[in-house]
């Protein structure tokens, strides 16, 4: 398990572009959260015991003040009977405490429903803060006590407790939330959901936990919404493109291992996660998905291919692998243009690619560049 990152520690990161994309001044909404309490459980003062009773020589107007009764009378005296003040002490003791108690319960039961109603300036609840301020105790604490509507409480960044315990690699406060049974389809201001944010940090631990389960946990209440994992955020993009753009091998396989379609396109430009690993000249990531299945002729909204990309950017080695799976080359993009197109003047790619401009009957002749 990684060490727990601070969130003041994660502060700047936000702020240049990372999942929870947090503007300046908001990530410290809760420092002085319990000033700003209605009180806390235990601040009020204690039960006072029962009054003890006065002894019957003590009581005003008793025989046995001013002189001393003979031994005989003193037996007689009904304040000398034990058996008659235990039975006062039955009857008026226990119900004042029995009364006593109750009413403590329930002061008790309002100071804690005001404390889990707490919202700060930001919008975040009580356990919103304490795992902003790495309080994992007050963080179960709330996680047994509160609704499941209130642990999917969104702040004003549309974070849920969800969210900040994912990013902040809480791994037991993540569990937790899952196993209450929170919906972890809630997206934040950036469309990000829990499971984009763990590919983003690429925290394998969290992304298991993320993932629908196949057998469902023992224990695990039933989850009101599965993560889809075919889900864009605002950028377009899927987990599955998030973990082709980071190059994490791992986690690109077991999100395909679970249903994530491989070869689903950005919301932007129809781009793929092959057509990714492409333009980030990721060899490794281009010969992992392709293993995995990736459509090696998939088409962006323009038409390109993975080779288009490929020859454009002058990349022989990704080319080679791309030709070598099988690639067509002779398909053509909106403008018009194959492969070969693209690669005029590169020597290294253009033996690669057969020319198309001899046509006979129509059809093209595939000839090899290659000179003997």
């Amino acid at each position: 398990m990684s060490e727990i990152r601070s969130y003041g520690e994660k502060k700047e990161m936000l702020l240049e572009g990372g999942g929870a994309y947090l503007e300046e001044g908001q990530c410290d909404s809760g420092i002085d959260f319990s000033r700003s309490l209605h009180g806390q459980p235990g601040e009020a003062e204690p039960r006072s015991p029962a009054a003890g009773r006065t002894p019957p020589e003590k009581l005003p107007g008793s025989a046995s003040q001013g002189k001393e009764e003979p031994a005989d009378e003193r037996l007689d005296s009904s304040y000398g009977s034990s058996s008659i003040v235990e039975s006062l002490t039955g009857l008026q003791g226990e119900p004042s405490s029995e009364k006593d108690d109750e009413e403590e319960e329930e002061r008790l039961r309002q100071q804690l429903l005001e404390t889990l109603a707490f919202l700060s300036e930001d919008g975040d609840t009580l356990l919103h803060l304490a795992i902003i301020h790495c309080m994992p105790s007050i963080a179960f604490c709330c996680i047994a006590q509160m609704p499941v509507e209130v642990l999917e409480f969104q702040n004003d960044l549309f974070q849920t407790p969800l969210h900040l315990s994912v990013y902040l690699e809480q791994f037991e406060v993540v569990k937790a939330l899952i196993l209450k049974g929170v919906n972890t389809a809630l997206q934040d201001r950036n469309g990000n959901t829990a499971l984009h944010l763990a590919c983003e940090q690429q925290s394998l631990e969290c992304v298991k936990l993320l993932l629908p389960l196949k057998k469902p946990i023992s224990e695990m209440k039933t989850r009101k919404t599965l993560q889809d994992l075919q889900l864009q955020n605002w950028q377009g993009l899927t987990c599955l493109h998030i973990s082709t753009l980071k190059g994490n091998l791992q986690l690109m396989a077991l999100l395909v291992q679970n249903g994530a379609d491989i070869n689903i396109q950005d919301g932007t430009s129809g781009k793929t996660p092959l057509h990714l690993a492409v333009e980030n000249h990721d060899e490794m990531a281009v010969r992992h998905l392709l293993r995995l299945g990736a459509q090696v002729d998939s088409q962006m909204y323009n038409g390109c291919t993975p080779l288009h990309l490929a020859v454009g950017r002058n990349n022989a080695a990704i080319a080679a692998i791309l030709c070598h799976s099988g690639a067509d080359t002779l398909l053509r993009n909106m403008e018009n243009e194959t492969a070969q197109d693209l690669a005029d003047g590169n020597d290294d790619i253009l033996t690669l690619l057969p020319f198309d401009d001899l046509k006979i009957s129509g059809k093209p002749v595939m000839c090899s560049s290659r000179t003997s």
